[in-house]
């Protein structure tokens, strides 16, 4: 038996990293090609290695070529052996990922699978339903030259929230930002007494009828967006249908829209800012004394679009309160403005009679 220290071992494998030296003496070992030299002592790391091993076998990279010869004969033709077979402890790392990729191939020979979710193909192929998202997949992807695409999943964001008082079509849907609005909304749909309302499945607010209302929690509908058309029941997707968005009145609020408008317009989905929330927002801010401050680093980056929407007087009001640095939130409206408005216009159709 020949004697080798660890070093040199070290420098004959070229390993990128300390793990990979572990992995490829302890496969070593476990094949029966290493044996440790005890009297050599550990070298103080964690896991320890001995400083010393007896080489066993008389020719002692033969479990190298063992592995070239698995990744040049027994892989799938999906699967690109370059990077590994120029990085062997690479591949003594990866293998046991790397032949799990090559199984799903090999006994999935379809051009075009049928998608599932990231997840659900994660697990499908490694079993682990977070490899792909969070570990290892993406690297062990790459060194195989596997392109994402090939493994035919898609994304899943979180399902919109929504309340609907009918499914008729067409009908105007309303996307919020923050959930207390959402919440008092639904309540207002849901409480009104109209009995004419009731039987068509009409619901009004602020003097616009609205057949459903969406959750859009901040940012989340940029993602929950993308995927409209899983999310949604059939009839929101009705090409009749018009969508409105309600924010907070902030550059924050404002950008959520115009990106969502942005993202919509390229699945061919118009979204318009619900103008008299917003006006609502302007009058009871005009009542409410001072508006609370900014929040520090929103992105002031505005395209425009959404003033564009609003008169040139309404732009210049909403101006003057960003460049105070001032902001409108959304809370600033509550239910019983929902009330009143259709209070006013009840008690308009009794002064006309």
């Amino acid at each position: 038996m020949k004697r080798i220290s660890l070093n040199e071992i070290e420098q004959n494998m070229q390993a990128e990293s300390y793990e990979q030296l572990c992995i490829y003496i302890y496969t070593q070992i476990e094949n029966g090609r290493l044996k440790p030299v005890k009297a050599s002592k550990t070298n103080g790391k964690r896991p320890a290695l001995y400083r010393e091993y007896w080489i066993i076998d008389a020719e002692p990279r033969t479990s190298d070529q063992v592995y070239k010869e698995e990744l040049k004969y027994k892989m799938s033709m999906q699967i690109s052996t370059d990077y590994y077979l120029r990085h062997l402890p690479q591949y003594v790392s990866d293998r046991k990922w790397v032949l799990q990729l090559n199984d799903y191939f090999l006994n999935n020979q379809e051009i075009n699978p049928e998608p599932v979710s990231k997840n659900e193909r994660s697990f499908q192929i490694w079993g682990r339903e977070k490899f792909l998202q969070q570990e290892q997949g993406k690297k062990i992807l790459k060194r195989c030259g596997v392109a994402v695409s090939r493994l035919s999943f898609y994304e899943t964001s979180e399902p919109l929230a929504y309340y609907s008082s009918h499914r008729n079509t067409p009908q105007n849907l309303l996307i919020l930002e923050n959930k207390d609005t959402f919440y008092s909304m639904r309540r207002h749909l849901i409480s009104q007494k109209n009995d004419s309302d009731k039987k068509e499945g009409k619901r009004e607010i602020f003097g616009m009828l609205f057949g459903t209302l969406i959750y859009g929690a901040g940012k989340g509908i940029l993602r929950s967006f993308q995927d409209f058309s899983f999310c949604v029941e059939p009839y929101m997707q009705a090409k009749e249908n018009q969508i409105y968005y309600f924010g907070d009145l902030d550059y924050e609020g404002i950008g959520i829209y115009e990106r969502l408008a942005e993202l919509s317009e390229r699945q061919g989905i118009k979204i318009f800012p619900f103008i008299n929330a917003y006006v609502m927002m302007l009058e009871k801010a005009q009542a409410a004394g001072e508006l609370p401050k900014m929040k520090e680093k929103q992105n002031r980056n505005l395209s425009g679009y959404f003033f564009s929407c609003f008169p040139e007087q309404t732009v210049r009001t909403m101006k003057e309160i960003l460049e105070s640095e001032r902001y409108i939130p959304q809370e600033i409206i509550n239910i019983t403005d929902f009330v009143k408005i259709r209070q006013k216009a009840q008690e308009g159709q009794h002064d006309a009679v």
